[in-house]
């Protein structure tokens, strides 16, 4: 048990950023903007929470630092692709391009450095059940933001007016407009949202998962978020079980060489990138689902009327 226990434990770690990430680009896409920046962001959360721990010694000064940078770098993105409305593909990898160097020069100092990790919070009486309380209820603050992202952002899109008048622009932001609703405003505030969140899930990989400044530690993350974010056809609570699908995968390599599984490391690492692909395989053969789920204007420019 003890083992099954570490083992879910580290799954759990693993699944958080992703969980976190695609949820915030989930939201920006039901907003109708397709965001392909998200490694960048990520890893810019990553190097400013990290840099923001080291000159305060607080990592919840860091964790809030990586949700303002990542929610800033991504104000970047909306204004090329909402104001100047450039190409939202291309703006976006090349969003990702930047975040990449720009968190290099950020984290240069800080290279080598030991972090301070996130301590866990123990729920009182809940901490102490069997098994359970270590896995739920013994865990850092990033943790339960995952679960309360979850719970909050289903409820906003499925029983707020607010979140109607969003879902509403992603499946026709000119029918919206024609309504009153204030397209441009709300896709700035989803992708600054979307922004803040994988600010948060690049703090979780600096603060949590390895407490330490790393360069290009998000490996690939971002794009498994993306992936994700369709993997659970745009809602909520799928996303929470595939992050913790495609985390489990992530984290089988390591305790499959631990085990001394005879299989090449290399091919344990690409695991995660491998299912990546099976999955957007396998979606893409059940095109009218997809085509159901998908916001109508997700990519689609918008410029409103003089």
């Amino acid at each position: 048990m003890g083992m099954i226990e570490a083992i879910l434990l580290t799954v759990i770690t693993a699944a958080t950023p992703l969980v976190i990430a695609s949820l915030g680009e989930l939201v920006t896409e039901r907003a109708g903007v397709l965001n392909l920046g998200v490694e960048g962001m990520m890893i810019m959360g990553a190097a400013i929470a990290f840099a923001a721990t080291q000159m305060t010694g607080s990592p919840y000064v860091g964790v809030v630092a990586g949700i303002a940078g990542g929610a800033l770098f991504s104000l970047l993105f909306g204004f090329l692709t909402l104001t100047l409305v450039a190409n939202q593909v291309a703006t976006g990898l090349a969003l990702t391009i930047l975040g990449l160097g720009v968190s290099g020069q950020i984290g240069e100092p800080y290279a080598g450095m030991s972090g301070v990790k996130l301590q866990p919070i123990a729920i009182p009486l809940l901490a102490d059940i069997p098994f359970l309380g270590p896995l739920l209820f013994r865990q850092d603050l990033i943790f339960y933001l995952s679960i309360m992202l979850v719970i909050g952002i289903n409820w906003f899109l499925f029983s707020s007016r607010a979140g109607l008048k969003l879902r509403a622009i992603g499946d026709n932001h000119a029918s919206a407009h024609a309504l009153g609703i204030h397209v441009i405003r709300t896709r700035y505030l989803a992708v600054m949202f979307g922004g803040a969140c994988a600010g948060l899930a690049g703090a979780q990989l600096s603060l949590v998962y390895t407490p330490q400044w790393v360069e290009t530690m998000s490996a690939g993350r971002g794009w498994i978020a993306l992936a994700l974010v369709v993997f659970a056809s745009w809602r909520p609570w799928r996303v929470l079980a595939g992050g913790y699908l495609f985390g489990a995968v992530s984290i089988s390599q390591l305790h499959a060489q631990a085990f001394g599984i005879g299989i090449p490391p290399q091919f344990l690492s690409s695991l995660p990138y491998v299912a990546t692909v099976v999955v957007l395989i396998l979606i893409s053969h059940n095109r009218r689902v997809t085509l159901i789920n998908t916001p109508a204007s997700l990519g689609k420019p918008f410029v409103p009327d003089r």
